[in-house]
């Protein structure tokens, strides 16, 4: 006897579309998540054209353009000089733009669909141990209960149980530094329909636009500060360039650190265990790939667990070799921002003027575009 058709361990926006588009496709779909609600923290704030689109089936995606902030252009910057300028409005998408909204919101939406059809995300519960048979998986709860499905996802983050309980390995390894996330107020030249990527010397500095006049900013240092300051961030930014009378911080609303990896899955199945999202990979954020990597991860899951408990696995063997040649592809796009980004002092102007000629070039621009917003992934 079964609890639940598909145990989703995790509650972030990978594991809530799975739960949701699971449960929209009629199966009982159970979440966990060993954080109380509202615990969990807001890094991403980028949705991409894609990502979108795949949410359409669930009704999800207006309600997400209603509360975000559309954001239809793309920015690398050295200082003040642009270097490639991407425009999303000539895409051929219903949703030309970034879509600017806090992981916070964006797991509210999602909670409140998955609610409608039936679910609910069961808080703080603790996944300590798992085994599979040939009909199921069994799992045991921190609680001391058990829960028996006849799959489970880890949508666990980067460190995963579900992964480590499936002995599939994440290859790959770790930025030296930390990272900065911040989310301020800001005078003078902050802009308002892009998200911006600054190279300094210093390393990168996404600065993105979000409702309410809010500014995500995240960027490397060698040793960020766990809870950051007003006065932390304006010299981060005076020091790459964008400060000192460019932009001012006035406010912080909320801030905090993060270490990234760059690492993917060996596989995605192991059995009747499944990975998604940052269990699966992970990478830097430039780009803001991230979570619409995983909300993507979840959509095409999703069909193939429904496939697979009607009787078919066929969808579910391709799931993993799909999902991981496109997380392999974002990984590569993700790494080259960075590496470029933190050149020697010397080679930077070199490295200007040939990203710079890049830029002129329209299909330079044409398939950024459709790599960024994701489209090209269709």
């Amino acid at each position: 006897m079964f609890d639940a058709d598909v145990l989703i361990v995790g509650a972030g926006p990978t594991g809530l579309t799975l739960g949701t588009a699971l449960a929209a496709r009629g199966f009982d779909a159970m979440i966990i998540d060993m954080q109380p609600a509202g615990a969990n923290t807001s890094r991403a704030a980028a949705i991409n054209g894609r990502t979108l689109e795949v949410l359409e089936e669930l009704d999800l995606s207006r309600r997400l353009v209603k509360a975000g902030l559309q954001l239809p252009q793309f920015t690398v910057r050295d200082h003040a000089h642009t270097l490639i300028a991407i425009d999303f409005s000539t895409l051929p998408t219903a949703y030309p733009y970034t879509l600017g909204l806090p992981q916070s919101e964006t797991e509210n939406l999602l909670t409140e669909r998955f609610s409608e059809l039936g679910g609910s995300v069961s808080r703080p519960n603790r996944l300590t141990s798992m085994a599979q048979d040939d009909d199921g998986v069994e799992a045991l709860l921190e609680n001391g209960s058990t829960v028996r499905a006849r799959f489970a996802v880890g949508a666990d983050g980067i460190r995963s149980l579900v992964r480590e309980q499936a002995g599939i390995g994440f290859s790959g390894s770790e930025y030296a530094e930390s990272f900065l996330l911040a989310d301020v107020r800001l005078t003078g030249e902050a802009p308002d329909d892009q998200v911006i990527l600054f190279w300094a010397r210093a390393g990168l500095t996404v600065i993105a636009p979000m409702p309410g006049g809010i500014y995500r900013i995240v960027a490397p240092m060698a040793v960020a500060p766990e809870i950051p300051s007003v006065a932390i961030v304006q010299e981060l930014l005076d020091d790459r360039g964008l400060g000192t009378g460019r932009m001012t911080v006035t406010e912080l609303v909320w801030g905090s650190r993060f270490r990234i990896h760059h690492r993917v899955a060996d596989t995605y199945r192991s059995g009747r265990l499944l990975l998604a999202g940052d269990a699966a990979h992970v990478h830097s954020p430039a780009g803001g790939q991230g979570m619409n990597l995983g909300i993507q991860d979840a959509v095409v899951l999703a069909e193939a667990l429904a496939e697979s408990l009607a009787g078919s696995d066929s969808a579910l063997d391709a799931y993993g070799p799909a999902r991981r040649a496109v997380a392999q592809q974002v990984l590569a796009l993700t790494g080259r921002l960075t590496r470029l980004a933190t050149l020697p002092a010397a080679i930077r102007p070199v490295r200007n003027v040939l990203i710079g000629g890049a830029g002129h070039v329209p299909a330079v621009r044409r398939s950024l575009a459709m790599r960024l917003s994701g489209l090209v992934y269709r």
